[in-house]
C-alpha cells in the first residue's frame, strides 16, 4: 500500500502530526505551519458631521452676531438684511437651475420683485405681500417674453416658484418685525429654528438609527426628529413665558412643536430640490454651511408658521 505524507495511519506511540512521527522512508514529518493569525477587527467608524465643524461654528456665530445687532439697533437695517439674503438666495437658486436643468428663470424681475415683496410686507402686512407677489409673478411672465418661446412654460413656472419660495416666505419674518415687540418675536423665531436644528443634530448623531426619509435625506433619523421636537418645545415654553408679552408656557409647547415640524419639512424640501439637481449645496458662500439657501431651508417655511401662531396667541402687536 502506498503511504501518502498526510493520509497514512499514525504509528503506535507517535500521534499523528507530532514532531517525532516518522513519515515516508523513516524521515520525520515536519509540523504543519500554524494557522495565520486572525486580522484584528476594524475599528468602528467615527460619526462625522460631513462638514468642517470649526468653520461652520465660526460662520454661524458671526452671522448670529450680525443678525442680532441689526435686529435690535434699527428695524429698517434688519429689513435690509432680509432683502440681501433674499437677493443672494434667488441668485443661488436660479443659477443652480440653469446649470443643472437648463431652466432660465428671469433673475432681474425676481430680485426687484422679491425686494418689493419684503418691503411691502413690512409696511402693509399680508395684503401688501400678496399684491407684490402677484405683480412679481406677472413681471416674470412678461420679462421672459423677450426671449424665444422654447421652454417658456418651464422657465416662468420656475420663476413663480422661486418668487414664492424665497421672498414671499421671507416676508413673514419682517411681518413679525413690524409688531411693537417685533425684535423679540423675530428672536423667538430664530432661536426656535436654530434650537430645533441643534436638537436634531445632537440626538440624531448620538442615538439615530432609524432613517426618517432615506430617499430624500439619508442622514436624517426619526430619533433626530424627536430630539428637534423636544428641544424646540422646551425652548418654546421658556421663550413664550419670559420673552413674549402675555405669552404662556403651554403656547410655547405648541409653538415649538410646530416650528420643529416645519423646519424639518423645509430641510427635507430643499434636500429634495438638491437631489433633483444632483448637487450637495446650493452655493459656497458660507464655509462649513454651503450657500445662503442652505441656511434658509428650515427658516423660510418656519416663518409663516411662527408668525401665524404668535398672532393667534398674543395678537398682531
Amino acid at each position: 500500500m502506498n503511504d501518502s505524507s498526510w493520509g497514512a495511519s499514525p504509528r503506535a506511540g507517535h500521534p499523528a502530526g507530532s514532531a517525532t512521527d516518522p513519515g515516508p522512508r523513516g524521515k520525520t514529518a515536519p509540523m504543519p505551519p500554524p494557522p495565520p493569525a486572525a486580522p484584528p477587527p476594524p475599528a468602528p467608524a467615527k460619526k462625522s458631521a460631513g462638514r468642517n465643524l470649526r468653520a461652520a461654528i465660526g460662520v454661524g456665530v458671526g452671522l448670529g452676531v450680525v443678525i442680532i445687532a441689526a435686529l435690535f439697533i434699527v428695524k429698517a437695517v434688519f429689513v435690509g438684511v432680509v432683502v440681501a439674503a433674499v437677493t443672494v438666495g434667488l441668485w443661488e437658486l436660479t443659477s443652480r437651475l440653469q446649470e443643472r436643468k437648463d431652466i432660465r428663470a428671469p433673475l432681474v424681475p425676481l430680485v426687484v420683485g422679491g425686494a418689493a415683496t419684503v418691503v411691502a410686507g413690512y409696511l402693509k402686512g399680508a395684503d401688501g405681500a400678496w399684491i407684490a407677489m402677484a405683480l412679481t409673478s406677472l413681471a416674470v411672465l412678461v420679462w421672459r417674453m423677450a426671449q424665444p418661446p422654447e421652454n417658456y412654460l418651464k422657465d416662468v413656472t420656475a420663476g413663480v416658484f422661486a418668487a414664492f419660495y424665497v421672498p414671499f416666505l421671507a416676508t413673514f419674518v419682517v411681518m413679525m418685525l413690524a409688531a411693537d415687540d417685533g425684535p423679540r418675536r423675530v428672536l423667538v423665531f430664530l432661536l426656535l429654528t436654530v434650537i430645533s436644528d441643534t436638537g436634531a443634530y445632537a440626538v440624531g448623531w448620538r442615538f439615530g438609527s432609524h432613517r426618517l426619509a432615506p430617499r430624500i435625506s439619508p442622514g436624517k433619523t426619526r430619533e433626530g426628529l424627536a430630539g428637534a421636537m423636544a428641544f424646540a418645545m422646551v425652548a418654546g415654553a421658556l421663550l413664550m413665558q419670559y420673552v413674549i408679552d402675555d405669552g404662556r408656557w403651554w403656547q410655547g409647547l405648541l409653538l415649538g412643536l410646530a416650528a420643529a415640524t416645519s423646519a424639518t419639512l423645509g430641510d427635507l424640501g430643499e434636500s429634495m430640490i438638491k437631489r433633483d439637481l444632483g448637487i450637495k449645496d446650493m452655493g459656497t458662500l458660507l464655509p462649513g454651511h454651503g450657500g445662503i439657501m442652505d441656511r434658509l431651508d428650515s427658516l423660510l417655511p418656519t416663518a409663516p408658521v411662527v408668525w401665524l401662531l404668535l398672532v393667534a396667541f398674543v395678537g398682531k402687536g
